[in-house]
């Protein structure tokens, strides 16, 4: 069974909510690729990759691109308990 940094119960695609171009979109951001380079990697457009951008960050509530990186890997700190 896989076994990676990702805490929580899932994987990242299905604990967020992402699409299957969303989940690889992101993972190419997680991966240290530039907008220009994502976009030439799936075969779209820049305007397409923000546009993945914008809906993965409102699916994990992050505001950048490191901290949707964090979430994803699961690295980012978790609610406390209580």
């Amino acid at each position: 069974p896989g076994t990676g940094p990702a805490r929580g119960r899932g994987r990242p695609r299905e604990r967020y909510g992402l699409s299957g171009r969303e989940a690889e979109v992101m993972g190419l951001i997680a991966s240290g690729m530039t907008n220009a380079q994502i976009a030439a990697t799936c075969f779209i457009s820049e305007k397409t990759v923000k546009n993945h951008i914008n809906r993965i960050f409102t699916k994990l509530s992050a505001t950048s691109r490191s901290e949707a990186i964090a979430l994803w890997l699961g690295t980012a700190p978790g609610p406390g308990p209580g």
